[in-house]
């Protein structure tokens, strides 16, 4: 009797490791957004980006491998959304905001001095980010995300590669804080229905543009070709997402869509 319980039981505690490696998987997040920090404190702004696009790769398959491995079921005790939540307000607001405000990317030159505003901007995008992170409607039936989605990463990112000055990095800072509140649609490269052939591929060039141009460091010679067609390329693929994004706010579905209960996996 007893060799005819061990196969179902070693099957159950198979799965239930697999569900909590997933676990493990998601907190490696944590980690990685470290290290990320401290590639901050020590003025290393590539080494910083590399950190948190790895932790972007782990927080974009996360999701997915949970779901396979069905962890709300063999680990019930266990909120892998509370988690992912934590790492998340970490990687993608936390650290981009010390890198605003170590790396002073708004130097505002009037009023308080340049650090001052760099500091204000990191401290707003921590109290509003806070919003998103505790928002029940943070995403839409069809999983776009409803208003924007604290991908301040991805901003300070953008920031770094276009070597933006001070009224644009401001401008920006404000600009998307606001957006926070308001029921803009921003798509889910790897979620989202619609186009989602066209959105994966642009997901994959968009990744592998930003990690050549964060290696070749800040802005090369201009004549250098390379690093041109990929900024050019970066710079489609980031165009497609706005207009997809624009595209579902503006021009697709109804009121009566955006009513319907929100999707709440991650």
């Amino acid at each position: 009797m007893a060799k005819l319980q061990l196969k179902p039981n070693l099957e159950l505690e198979i799965k239930k490791g697999m569900a909590w490696s997933v676990h493990a998987f998601t907190t490696s997040g944590i980690v990685l957004g470290f290290l990320a920090l401290v590639a901050v404190l020590k003025n290393d702004v590539v080494q910083a980006f590399v950190w948190l696009g790895i932790a972007l790769f782990v927080d974009g398959v996360d999701g997915t491998l949970a779901r396979r491995a069905r962890v709300k079921e063999y680990t019930p005790n266990f909120d892998g959304g509370a988690l992912d939540l934590v790492i998340d307000f970490f990687t993608y607001v936390a650290v981009p905001a010390l890198m605003i405000y170590w790396f002073n990317m708004v130097p505002v030159p009037w009023g308080f001095s340049s650090q001052t505003w760099s500091l204000i901007c990191a401290a707003l995008i921590m109290a509003v980010s806070c919003y998103t992170f505790a928002n029940m409607n943070m995403k839409s039936f069809d999983y776009y995300f409803v208003g924007f989605p604290a991908i301040w990463n991805v901003v300070v990112l953008y920031f770094y590669l276009f070597n933006t000055g001070w009224l644009i990095n401001f401008i920006t800072v404000i600009g998307l804080s606001i957006l926070t509140f308001i029921p803009v649609k921003f798509v889910h490269p790897l979620r989202v229905a619609h186009w989602r052939n066209v959105t994966i591929a642009m997901t994959v060039l968009w990744a592998t543009m930003t990690l050549s141009l964060v290696l070749s460091g800040l802005k090369p010679s201009t004549t250098d070709l390379t690093y041109n067609v990929e900024l050019a390329l970066f710079g489609v693929a980031s165009a497609y997402f706005a207009w997809i994004s624009l595209w579902r706010t503006f021009g697709l579905g109804s009121k009566d869509d955006d009513d319907i209960t929100p999707a709440t996996a991650a």
